[in-house]
Order: C-alpha cells, then sequence, then structure tokens
C-alpha cells in the first residue's frame, strides 16, 4: 500500500498553501507544456490518477470530456474535490494506485500529475493503465525528475568556487528514497529515466513526447524562484500512445 501522506495534516496544511493548489491548473507552472501535448478531449472518457483536488477532471470536462473518474488515496483530497464538483459527469473515488484495477478498455485518455514518483510497482501501474485504454488511446503524466528525485537530502550546496551544485546521490540505485517536504518522511520512489520509459515500451506503449520541464523566460520575469529549474530540472512529462 501506497503511503497515505497527504492525510496528515501537517502536510496537507503545507500543500493546501501552494500555488497549484490554491490557483488550481494556472498555479502549475508547467502547465501550459501539460496542455500542448493533450488530444483533443470532446467525448472521451477520462481516467485521472492521484486526482487531488480536481483540478484536472473539472478541466477536462470544461473541454469537452464525456466523462471523467479521478482516483485518489487521500480522504482529504477527495473530500476538497467533492465539495468543488457539482458536475454528475465526474465520479471521484478513494482508491491506492498500488493497488488500482481498471476495467478493460473503459477509458480514451488517461492522465496523472506528480503521483506516481509514490508508486514502487510503476511497471504494475503502467500494465494497468494500458489495459484500461482503448487502442489508440493518449496517456499524458507528469513525475518529479529523477535528477530532482536522486539527493536523499534535497537541497542546493555550494561548491569550493561559491557556486550552487545540485547533489546527486547514487542516481542509478533506484528505489525507496525518504525526503522531509512539507511533512517529516515522506516517501517517493526514484527510478531513472531510461527505467521510466522502458517500462511504457514494455507495457505496450509508444512513446510521442518527453520533456524535462524547464521555464520559459516569461514565467522566470513573473516568478523569479522558478529560475533554478533551468539549472536542475524538477518534472519530467512524458506523453504516450497506446
Amino acid at each position: 500500500m501506497a503511503q497515505n501522506i497527504y492525510d496528515k495534516p501537517e502536510f496537507f496544511a503545507g500543500y493546501g498553501q501552494l500555488p497549484r493548489s490554491v490557483h488550481g491548473l494556472d498555479g502549475a507552472p508547467e502547465w501550459p507544456a501539460i496542455r500542448a501535448v493533450l488530444p483533443d478531449l470532446k467525448g472521451l472518457r477520462v481516467v485521472d490518477l492521484g486526482c487531488g483536488f480536481g483540478w484536472f477532471a473539472r478541466w477536462a470536462r470544461e473541454n469537452g470530456a464525456a466523462q471523467v473518474i479521478g482516483f485518489d488515496l487521500s480522504e482529504n483530497m477527495i473530500a476538497r474535490a467533492r465539495k468543488d464538483t457539482s458536475d454528475p459527469a465526474i465520479e471521484y473515488r478513494i482508491a491506492d494506485l498500488e493497488l488500482l484495477a481498471l476495467p478493460e478498455a473503459s477509458f480514451d485518455f488517461a492522465y496523472s500529475s506528480l503521483a506516481f514518483h509514490y508508486i514502487e510497482d510503476f511497471d504494475r501501474m503502467v500494465r494497468t493503465i494500458h489495459a484500461g485504454l482503448v487502442p489508440g488511446s493518449r496517456f499524458v503524466f507528469t513525475i518529479e525528475h529523477p535528477i530532482f528525485m536522486a539527493p536523499t537530502n534535497p537541497g542546493w550546496l555550494t561548491d569550493a568556487e561559491g557556486r550552487r551544485v545540485w547533489p546527486l546521490d547514487r542516481y542509478s540505485a533506484e528505489g525507496k528514497r525518504v525526503t522531509d517536504w512539507l511533512a517529516k518522511g515522506v516517501v517517493k520512489y526514484h527510478r531513472t529515466i531510461g527505467t521510466t520509459v522502458n517500462a511504457l515500451v514494455k507495457a505496450g506503449f509508444s512513446i510521442r513526447h518527453v520533456e524535462e520541464w524547464s521555464p520559459k523566460a516569461e514565467q522566470i520575469a513573473a516568478t523569479p524562484d522558478l529560475a533554478e529549474e533551468v539549472d536542475r530540472p524538477m518534472m519530467l512529462l512524458i506523453a504516450a500512445q497506446r
């Protein structure tokens, strides 16, 4: 079973203050890059894996999706998503993605935002998604970039010449990593880019787009803190097709 860190009071309180929690998709700097690789959602049955507050589910319906089902392990997340959603074509379910089973060929598009780095058995997850999609369907997701995941204690260091450097720690040693972010003892699972992509290929997906996301100049001008993402990508965006 995946760690349910989002239902810890201190974590949930901190998460609720993040720009992406307050402003939704427009508060996520990677959203323009994600939107650029999304298919036309008109008439599609959509599954949102790790749906959080339901921001994408509602956006999908506003952009023509016929139905959206969102899964999340966190009772707090699902409660907030249900509170903020009045559309009967959107359904939210509490589910552990580590154990999730989807009805075969029941969805036309699968989406996930920053959830799969909490999943230990990524191979099983992508096989489940592949089985749940109809042939030709698209699958778009983001995860924390493996470079960002690799340090056991993420944070910039200073080298002997006073330059900021990102400390890579056993990048090729995949598996469980424990860090402190919004709360102590947050469990994530580090995988290299190669392992991530090969899991998709092995499951039967074709890779359509891979992006090591970095902010545009205008985003940095508006939010100077994003400048560090140019030197050390925090997110990996992948679009695949069944």
